[in-house]
């Protein structure tokens, strides 16, 4: 395989689709550093594995040579991003945009190189635009094009408001690629029509369009749904290592090759198809290879110190091999007279009520240090530590302190 055939197969890993492929290609030859985009909204401040998804892809394009722009929105976020919304969104505040780009500029260097990044901010083009100018870029294309677009469309039939800002927000991202004069632009499968909106304005620009790479949009711990705070299915990057390692080794046996091929850096798409073989015939076991995905992932986000102490503590638990001890500590506030068990694990985070708490010590499927406990009148007093289980794979190891 060729130098250009090795770094077009490593571009393509993962991605739902190249659009002008053929153009990647010939940049790639003129031996020259491509300038690669990808635009994020800072409309909250943590990031998640979702989110690593285009920062891996631009950490590749990195790792090739080329030149890596981690734009920060911080205009467009106070337009609020209408893709796959059904109403309007509320705009963020300045206030708002700021303190979430500031955690997010120090979080994507967990994945990307710091010397190779480029980070921008959109306001240094937008917040030098005239009203005139802004109402130049609207003129650049029709509101027949903007209900093109699927979330549009589906609001207007339903007779749902579609506020005039929401109409701009295409045209502010797309403008981005124009200022910043991208060879490549990308984004979420949810974002192609923002794209493409950015080699249009180039073109119109008399700029050479954007090749256009999209990423699918990464399924959370439920399998099903794309990971997302609001549905509470994700692994935050700041999460502590032993929430990264337990929360990876919970996902189902089919979505781990998804996050293999999407999330791995160490393992390569001909070591994923032999680990698939090896699951299917049995020499392997799916907890083993969920295991090395999730020492990459905490080692990645935190260091291998702490991404080895972290999987011993998973051992301890789960397997009853080694000291609990390991497992990080998280203090409970309670009254002096204590609570109950099934408001403890919930309080712990292990239930999301109590009723649910009850339930499962009906089915025997509680533990305190090892041992089973049926017993729902149980009182927990300040002082108490111990590992708290629910079945398996859902414990936490707790100190109860004097509210």
């Amino acid at each position: 395989m060729s130098e250009l055939e090795q770094a077009l197969a490593t571009i393509a890993r993962g991605a739902d689709e190249i659009i002008k492929q053929e153009e990647l290609a010939a940049r790639l030859k003129l031996g020259r550093p491509l300038r690669i985009k990808a635009g994020f909204d800072p409309t909250a401040p943590d990031l998640h594995l979702g989110h690593t998804v285009l920062l891996n892809k631009m950490r590749q394009f990195q790792d090739l040579g080329h030149t890596v722009i981690f734009l920060i929105g911080d205009f467009t976020g106070m337009i609020g991003d209408p893709t796959g919304k059904n109403i309007t969104r509320k705009p963020l505040t300045r206030e708002d945009v700021l303190a979430n780009a500031e955690t997010y500029a120090e979080q994507v260097y967990k994945v990307l190189d710091r010397e190779k990044t480029e980070l921008r901010f959109n306001s240094e083009w937008f917040g030098q635009m005239t009203a005139a100018d802004m109402i130049r870029l609207a003129a650049q294309h029709t509101v027949a094009r903007m209900l093109e677009r699927d979330d549009f469309a589906k609001r207007y039939a339903a007779q749902q408001s579609i506020a005039i800002h929401e109409f701009l927000y295409p045209l502010v991202q797309g403008y981005d690629s124009v200022a910043l004069k991208c060879d490549v632009e990308l984004g979420g499968t949810d974002q192609k029509f923002n794209l493409l909106m950015g080699r249009a304005l180039q073109e119109h620009h008399g700029q050479p369009p954007q090749i256009v790479l999209t990423m699918p949009l990464l399924e959370g711990l439920d399998g099903v749904n794309k990971m997302s705070k609001s549905l509470g299915n994700y692994i935050g990057i700041n999460e502590p290592a032993i929430d990264i390692v337990t929360k990876t080794l919970k996902i189902g046996d089919d979505l781990m090759w998804r996050w293999f091929e999407l999330l791995s850096f160490e393992t390569s798409l001909e070591d994923i198809a032999r680990m698939k073989q090896e699951v299917a015939g049995g020499a392997l076991n799916p907890r083993d290879a969920k295991l090395k995905l999730a020492r990459e992932l905490a080692t990645r986000f935190h260091d291998a110190a702490a991404a080895d102490q972290a999987i011993a503590g998973w051992h301890a638990v789960v397997r009853g091999e080694g000291d609990t001890s390991l497992l990080p500590l998280t203090e409970i506030a309670v009254p002096a007279e204590g609570l109950r068990l099934p408001a403890l694990l919930t309080a712990a985070g292990l239930t999301p009520s109590n009723a649910e708490a009850n339930r499962k010590l009906k089915e025997r499927a509680v533990r305190i240090d090892a041992e089973v406990v049926e017993d729902a009148q149980r009182t927990f007093t300040p002082g108490f530590e111990g590992v708290l289980q629910i079945g398996k794979r859902n414990f936490a190891r707790v100190l109860l302190t004097q509210a």
